[in-house]
């Protein structure tokens, strides 16, 4: 564990990124974004402004944190000798960025460890960005997790941060559950299978389309779960420390296992436990 004045030091940076980056993919938005390229699939796309983002935090942390190793999404990694590796997500929900869909956010966490073995590594700090809704999601180890707000600029508020908590539902049936789908049309099949089973049995089901968000809508206590397949550690590196910090807890899918692209899971205490069981028996629907 880092000294505290170090924790807090990483997560004012975290979050000195987030909001720069926010600001440059809200303010800096073409009239109409293009796609530039596909990955894993024709629905997993990547903007110009996907690039432009990642290039911005790489070249701040270049200057800033030199000897850390960094992890982006579209970038790939980076070798350092700190120990720490930042963990970067440009834009969280890129298509609804590229439908101009308010559900899109910047990403950055600093972990221990290697983030790219589930189990292997552990989050230092991190802030999501979330431009459109002028809000900061931020947390360090050991120190809460916080909402900031940003003014119409895109600059942070002079406000004291509001403390996020999960939420304490017990009941199943008064879950509401955030879920997300696989780029590959063939997984969606299973996903689905999955929903249609799940949703009578749940207060509902909502599909944001972006995880980091998600993650931290649990952490806010605004969803009471959240569960989503083939996700990557971009995506919640940050919203795992959030959700830990906030109370609540965050696995695969069996007991005790860390999250993964195979599963990550995270709400209260309780309705982690209930949704759990419930993704376990439904397993081999997926």
């Amino acid at each position: 564990m880092l000294a505290e004045e170090e924790r807090a030091g990483l997560e004012r940076l975290a979050v000195e990124l987030a909001v720069e980056a926010g600001r440059l993919v809200l303010h800096e938005r073409p009239a109409r974004v293009g796609v530039h390229r596909t990955k894993s699939s024709d629905l997993d796309v990547v903007t110009v402004m996907d690039t432009r983002s990642e290039d911005l935090l790489r070249s701040r942390l270049s200057r800033a944190r030199p000897d850390d190793a960094v992890l982006g999404e579209e970038g790939g990694g980076i070798a350092g000798t700190s120990g720490l590796t930042w963990v970067l997500d440009p834009i969280d929900g890129t298509v609804n960025y590229l439908y101009d869909l308010p559900a899109y956010a910047v990403s950055v966490a600093v972990v221990v460890g290697d983030p790219t073995a589930p189990g292997a590594w552990a989050p230092v700090a991190g802030a999501v960005a979330s431009p459109r809704t002028r809000e900061v999601f931020h947390a360090r180890a050991g120190g809460g997790a916080r909402l900031s707000l940003l003014d119409a600029d895109g600059a942070l508020v002079a406000s004291a941060p509001a403390a996020l908590a999960v939420t304490d539902v017990d009941d199943l049936g008064q879950c509401l559950v955030a879920t997300g789908f696989a780029y590959d049309r063939g997984v969606r099949r299973g996903q689905a299978a999955v929903v249609a089973d799940l949703l009578p049995r749940v207060r509902d089901v909502r599909r944001l389309g972006a995880a980091a968000l998600d993650l931290c809508h649990v952490a806010a206590g605004r969803v009471d779960a959240y569960y989503e397949q083939g996700v990557q550690p971009w995506d919640y590196a940050a919203g795992v420390l959030l959700v830990t910090e906030a109370g609540g807890e965050v696995s695969g899918l069996l007991a005790g296992s860390p999250p993964s692209g195979e599963m990550v899971l995270a709400a209260g205490p309780a309705a982690h436990l209930a949704v759990r069981a419930e993704l376990e028996r439904l397993a081999p629907a997926r």
